[in-house]
């Protein structure tokens, strides 16, 4: 147990979050994401919302500020038509403070396959997964 330090911050998430550099990516993948299958490293948060893990890590995590720190997996085309805007991204922008960027599904897939590690969590709200690039300490 660390003073000050968010208790959902394991050693072991805590670890990967220290050893991340600058632009090193991290993704907050909801229940249904494949992360077994993209991920590089792999903790998880089965029983955390993808927003509440979000706002823990931001806790210790520096976001960049040369690029766009923060990537939403946008809907697909035949959602957009049927459903209403994921309830969860308002959620996502305020944990982050910035406007997350979206990007197209495989796209993010493509990108979570190369990113430092994925963060599985128990969010069960679709669309609920989210690129945090890392900045830099000053």
């Amino acid at each position: 147990m660390l003073k000050g330090i968010d208790k959902l911050l394991t050693g072991d998430l805590l670890k990967i979050l220290c050893d991340m550099g600058h632009g090193d990516e991290l993704v907050i993948a909801d229940a249904n994401f494949p992360a077994e299958t993209c991920a590089q490293r792999l903790i998880r948060l089965s029983g955390i919302d993808g927003v509440r893990a979000t706002e823990a890590i931001l806790s210790v995590f520096p976001l960049d500020t040369y690029s766009d720190p923060a990537i939403l997996m946008d809907m697909t085309d035949e959602d957009k038509r049927r459903m209403p805007k994921p309830e969860i991204w308002a959620k996502y922008h305020d944990a982050v403070v910035v406007e997350p960027k979206k990007i197209e599904r495989f796209e993010f897939y493509e990108r979570a396959k190369k990113a430092y590690a994925v963060i599985q969590t128990g969010e069960d709200r679709q669309y609920g997964n989210l690129i945090l690039v890392k900045g830099v300490v000053l």
